[in-house]
This record gives C-alpha cells, structure tokens and sequence, in this order.
C-alpha cells in the first residue's frame, strides 16, 4: 500500500508521494511513486501511482516507451489537454490489464492499482484526474479540489477541514504533510521518505520538487506542532456534565 495525494488550487498544484513498498513484512522498499513527464515551456504532467507495484511500473514504462514511437499515436507528450492525457494513462491501464489480467487472477492476486494524472497543458488551466484499474476516471473540481490514492482514510479529516480552492500553496502544503504524518502514524504500509512537488499555474516546468526524509527539520516541526497542538486543543475541551450511575 502507499498514500498519494492531488490537491488542485487557484495557484496550481501540490502533489505529494510516500516511498514505502512491502510484499510481506520482510520485503520492505524504497520506490518512487512520483513520475513526471515534461516538456519545459510546454507541458507538465505528473503521474502519482498506488496499488501492485509490478503493475504501476508497466504502465508507467509503457507511457515512457510510447514517447519513442510517436508513429502509434497519441502519447503524454502530443496529447492536446490534460483530459487527454488521462485517457492515455487509462488506455495503458487497460493494456497492461489484457496483457497480465489473467495470469495475476489465476495466482489470486488483484488487478489493484490507480494513478493520479496533474499537470498543466499550455492552452489550458491545471487539472488532476483520478484514473481506476479498469481505465476509466474522475477530475477534481473547485468544489472538490483534492484527489487521494492508497490509504487514504487517515489523512482525510485534515483535508476536508482545511483545503479550498481558493487555499493559498504554502497552507495547502501544511495541510498535505499533517495528513501525512496522521496515515505513517496509524499505518506501517506508509513511510518516509515523502516526495512532493509544488506546480504554480503557467510556470509549465517541474523544477520545485523535493524528497521529505525523518531528518528532514521543516517536516519535524510541523509533526511535533500538529502533535503538540492537537494535545492542547484536547485539554481545553470541556468535559461532559454527565453523572456516573
């Protein structure tokens, strides 16, 4: 399992990844989550993948090896919108579902996977899709600005509680790295290292990327803050004027 998040903001982008990959509790891995295909001045497009690894890496090699053979078609770096590109990415889904479908479903093992699709085409503003095992999708809205991969349930109250629209970036990226810290503290399927990369509309270029470890001091002082905070707020609750009978 990993946790992935898309939040989508007036300002642009930010887009969060952990690293942790296990198939067993003895088999635990670093590997990124986080792919970005890009064409500086022109297109940026952001792939963040969950689910069976041996999956997510085909269908992100398969989107790499169509950016060498322009003569099959539409690929990440000819398609004209993000909606576009969404639908590349399902196309290869689905691929790489008919090609090992089966043979994963004879061994007992699910065809288990989503990627997140964000970027920005020039011509059009940002967008972030959600794109399923089967291929197809959902996009992320103003009324609805975020999109959540993998184990999400921990670090979904933060969000829903904090992130708009209209939210300014540096917030949003507090807010994504609290709901970070809740999931790696209730769940040890989600780990550090944490990469995240910020995308300001227009700037059509990937270049304010970073890779979050335990070491690292920023992401220390929000974890002890939010801890400490959350403390605080606790103690000065009321308690309830119940009897005990």
């Amino acid at each position: 399992m990993t946790y992935c998040v898309g939040i989508l903001l007036e300002q642009g982008l930010v887009l969060a990844s952990d690293t942790r990959t296990n198939a067993g509790v003895d088999q635990v891995a670093i590997a990124p989550k986080m792919h970005v295909f890009e064409q500086p001045g022109e297109r940026v497009i952001v792939l963040l993948t969950a689910g069976n690894l041996a999956i997510t890496q085909s269908v992100v090699n398969l989107l790499r090896e169509q950016l060498n053979a322009p003569e099959q078609g539409a690929h990440l770096h000819n398609v004209q919108s993000m909606f576009e590109a969404a639908g590349v990415v399902g196309a290869a889904m689905r691929s790489v579902h008919a090609r090992d479908g089966e043979a994963l479903k004879e061994h007992g093992i699910d065809f288990s996977a989503s990627v997140l699709v964000a970027g920005q085409i020039q011509g059009e503003k940002p967008r972030l899709f959600n794109v399923y095992a089967a291929g197809n999708f959902i996009e992320a809205t103003a009324d609805t600005p975020y999109l959540q991969i993998g184990e999400t349930k921990y670090g979904k109250p933060i969000i829903d509680r904090v992130v708009k629209y209209q939210t300014e970036m540096m917030d949003a990226v507090k807010c994504v790295l609290i709901s970070f810290d809740s999931t790696i503290r209730s769940n040890i399927s989600v780990a550090m290292p944490i990469d995240l990369m910020l995308y300001r509309t227009n700037s059509l270029h990937g270049n304010c990327r970073q890779r979050l470890t335990e070491q690292d001091p920023y992401y220390g002082s929000i974890r002890k803050g939010w801890g400490e905070g959350l403390k605080a707020v606790f103690s000065s609750l009321p308690n309830p004027d119940w009897s005990a009978s």
